[in-house]
């Protein structure tokens, strides 16, 4: 029988983590009160059956491993706390939501969350989409093959003749092709790269025809610059360097001078403040988010504010979101789109109408909040910025969600997950030393950065139960990717500290065996534990389970089949299978108030 492994530590970078945002959140509040970090429980494994004793167990057990190693053809650990940061933040989220539901009148005393909840959450479009059924499209085209790639195949990251990594993004096809036509690729080949350079946010793998890497591997950088200028396409440079290249505040939020200032006058929300009884005990229930957003970071802040009780409209272009064809289909839309968007109204709109812009602003002066993850500039030319909306509005919370914030000044690269990763240093931070740096694959800045935003937006909401103001709010994929701590050097692992191959899995020993490697000598024949390693192959996981155990060690199984989570009774209270109203399998909101 495995023997229960005690966790050797609490979750510190998540409650580190949780303790900076809530002190920026209070920094804000009047008298600097903010929420009361001592209502907040953060656990390993919460409700989550398993021994999970630390960051790297759970990476394993709830499928970050096997999602980010989908690239480079086996499951791989984040050399990050990737889950512990989003831990921390959705820890934050919880005291203030807490903190504002206490104000509002509702009977709350407590937030619980664990590693293992926050882990889950950044699966839910991965898991969506391995689940998904009663779909009458197409099946997914860029969906990874039972057959993992080569090692090496399956990432975008591009290597120049004088050796440099880059990497390159454009969200236009045209553009796209220009760029390959700038480096001698005819046409008919570049097209054969867009699907997979496209679809590797959804499916966190990008296999590009080899012939578009020979290319770039003929030609120095300066080439690819001057064909990415000229086709208007970004490219940012793969550095060594782990360290981010700023680090802003995680939001700025900018309060609304006026009445109500002050505290002596309030300026009341456009929407009642009762809270619906059926829903009282979740602490944003009765207040109104409006989105403008697209693609994952926008949407995800949406997702997570509903999840804790608040109406979230979506407006759309009319005919609808184009994401909501991307396959896998889940019934008639969507099972990557569903992940995010499920359960929010949508109004469409067509914003470049008058008409449009109208409706906008209708929505945003009966809303609490307005968020949007617009291009820099485009709310300007909208005439739908903060200054136009909460001048009719002077309770609105307005939140932008941006790429690179003022990093790059007028002109920023297209602000997507994988630049924000290199820009951060998290594209060298997530891989060890002996791998060249690349961004993961796994969408890590997009998912941290809407939860950061959803951070802001509760932090304005908190100040304006005590003031009565609307407040801006504006936070970034930059801002979030620098949350990540990370040492100054790249770290250096051996095969101990990998997934080990069995003959029927992967399992990811436990710390103490990790830290002390010589306890596994006697299970290896004498051998030297790192380079026996690979005899692991030798034996079932099952058996080596076995055998640790008689040890008094352990090793967690690394979950390589999404569907699993499903099945498996450890996750039961954790993750939602899929059913008639939903078919789609989904984590569980990753808190419990009480």
């Amino acid at each position: 029988m495995t023997p229960r492994v005690r966790a050797e530590s609490r979750p510190d970078v998540a409650a580190a983590t949780a303790a900076r945002l809530l002190r920026h959140t209070a920094q804000a509040l009047p008298g600097g009160t903010g929420p009361d970090p001592g209502r907040l429980r953060i656990e390993w494994a919460g409700p989550v059956g398993a021994d999970l004793p630390d960051e790297r167990a759970v990476q394993a057990a709830c499928g970050l491993m096997h999602v980010h190693g989908r690239a480079t053809g086996a499951p791989a650990p984040l050399a990050v706390d990737y889950a512990s940061v989003v831990t921390g933040v959705l820890a934050a989220l919880g005291a203030t939501a807490l903190h504002i539901g206490r104000a509002r009148g509702l009977e709350l005393s407590e937030v619980r969350t664990s590693v293992a909840q926050g882990a889950l959450l950044t699966m839910g479009q991965y898991l969506a989409a391995a689940t998904a059924r009663g779909g009458s499209g197409p099946p997914d085209p860029q969906a990874p093959s039972a057959s993992a790639p080569k090692v090496g195949d399956g990432l975008a990251t591009l290597v120049t003749s004088d050796g440099v990594r880059a990497e390159i993004e454009t969200l236009d096809p045209d553009a796209w092709r220009e760029f390959w036509a700038g480096l001698g690729v005819p046409a008919v080949i570049a097209g054969r790269g867009w699907g997979p350079f496209q679809q590797r946010f959804a499916t966190a793998v990008c296999p590009l025809p080899e012939a578009l890497r020979q290319a770039a591997n003929r030609c120095p950088l300066a080439r690819l610059r001057t064909a990415a200028d000229r086709a208007g396409v970004s490219l940012l440079v793969v550095g060594s360097d782990p360290a981010p290249a700023a680090c802003p505040d995680p939001w700025e939020l900018a309060p609304e001078s006026g009445p109500g200032a002050d505290g002596r006058a309030r300026i009341p929300s456009p929407r009642a403040a009762t809270l619906p009884a059926r829903a009282a005990e979740l602490p944003l229930a009765g207040l109104r988010v409006v989105e403008s957003t697209r693609r994952v970071q926008g949407p995800l802040t949406g997702h997570v504010l509903r999840m804790l009780g608040a109406e979230v409209v979506r407006i759309e272009p009319p005919g609808g979101d184009p994401m909501r064809g991307l396959p896998p289909l889940a019934g008639e839309c969507s099972a990557r789109f569903l992940a995010l968007n499920t359960g929010k109204p949508v109004i469409e709109a067509d914003l470049a109408t008058a008409h449009g812009r109208h409706t906008v602003r209708t929505l945003a002066a009966e809303a609490d909040v307005f968020l949007h993850n617009w291009a820099p500039g485009k709310a300007e030319r909208l005439g739908l910025t903060a200054d136009d909306l909460l001048r009719g509005s002077p309770a609105l919370v307005y939140a932008w969600a941006s790429g690179f914030g003022g990093a790059f000044g007028a002109r920023p690269p297209v602000g997507t997950d994988y630049l924000a990763q290199v820009h951060s240093g998290l594209a060298a931070a997530v891989r060890p030393a002996d791998e060249p740096p690349a961004p993961s694959l796994m969408t890590l800045t997009d998912l941290l950065g809407g939860l950061v935003c959803a951070q802001g937006v509760l932090s304005a909401l908190a100040l304006r139960e005590a003031t009565g103001r609307g407040s801006r709010v504006h936070s970034s994929l930059l801002s979030a990717g620098a949350l990540v701590p990370r040492p100054a050097g790249r770290v250096r692992w051996t095969p101990l500290d990998r997934p080990l191959r069995t003959a029927n899995g992967y399992l990811l020993l436990d710390p103490r065996a990790r830290r002390s490697p010589d306890t596994l000598r006697p299970l290896l024949g004498g051998a030297d534990p790192v380079q026996g390693a690979a005899r692991f192959v030798w034996h079932t996981s099952e058996e080596w389970r076995a055998r640790l155990a008689e040890a008094g060690l352990a090793a967690t199984p690394v979950l390589t089949d999404l569907t699993e989570l499903t099945r498996d009774t450890a996750f039961r209270r954790a993750v939602a299978p899929p059913d008639r109203v939903t078919p789609y399998a989904r984590p569980y909101a990753p808190w419990e108030f009480s």
